[in-house]
């Protein structure tokens, strides 16, 4: 019986697709590996290939990786390209066990969400405004430029700062946006904005910490004022 290939399986099968849908954890190492040679013989699939590879070293990702590319391109199926792919993945691999993890910024105040900006907004001539996503322990998820506008105002959709929030699976939330005039008052918009942002955090339960307006030299923060 002739074996299916890749893209006859069921779609929640196939490796991509699988990890789309469910992350790379969900994935063998063989469907891992296949993804990076993204074919395998007219004989096997890619996935059915690399169980072979493995099988040969007893299913150890470490023995995988002090093959040569001589040796892997005697498998029907693989060429050099295909060798350096695979060797390349393990020798990062290895890469990433030596590194520490890296340290997010802590922006647990006002100040220290100015700290992060302002190296990226002192010079401006226009309006931007920023959302910063952290996680419960206040650790900077990622920072995410949501509109860019002109010297005294800019347009913000709030439902793109909450779908960035989801997106990230942050539980905590801040804003920022810089006055080119130097002003630290907050505008009538800037006041609607916050409280809007706000309304919409409290309804997806994600805790909106602050609005702070950068300066060069100076900020103004909401919720050292009471407004957030």
């Amino acid at each position: 019986m002739e074996k299916l290939k890749i893209n006859q399986w069921a779609e929640e099968d196939r490796p991509r697709e699988k990890m789309m849908a469910l992350g790379s954890e969900a994935l063998s190492n063989a469907e891992l590996l296949a993804i990076l040679i993204g074919s395998g013989s007219t004989k096997e699939s890619a996935v059915d290939l690399m169980k072979r590879v493995l099988n040969d070293c007893n299913n150890n990702l470490n023995t995988l990786g002090k093959k040569t590319i001589h040796e892997l391109c005697q498998y029907n199926g693989i060429g050099e390209a295909k060798a350096i792919s695979i060797l390349a993945a393990c020798e990062l691999g290895k890469r990433r066990q030596a590194e520490s993890p890296e340290e997010r910024p802590k922006l647990e105040t006002a100040t220290r969400i100015y700290n992060e900006m302002i190296a990226q907004m002192k010079d401006l001539d226009v309006e931007e405004f920023w959302a910063l996503y952290l996680n419960q322990n206040y650790r900077l998820i990622k920072k995410v430029r949501i509109a860019r506008g002109g010297i005294s105002e800019t347009t913000v959709d709030i439902r793109i700062i909450i779908r960035e929030a989801v997106l990230c699976n942050a539980t905590i939330m801040a804003v920022c946006h810089n006055h080119p005039s130097g002003s630290l008052t907050p505008s009538r918009a800037d006041n609607e904005l916050t409280r809007g942002i706000q309304r919409a955090c409290e309804l997806m339960h994600i805790h909106f910490m602050d609005h702070v307006i950068v300066t060069d030299g100076q900020y103004y923060s909401f919720h050292e004022v009471g407004k957030c």
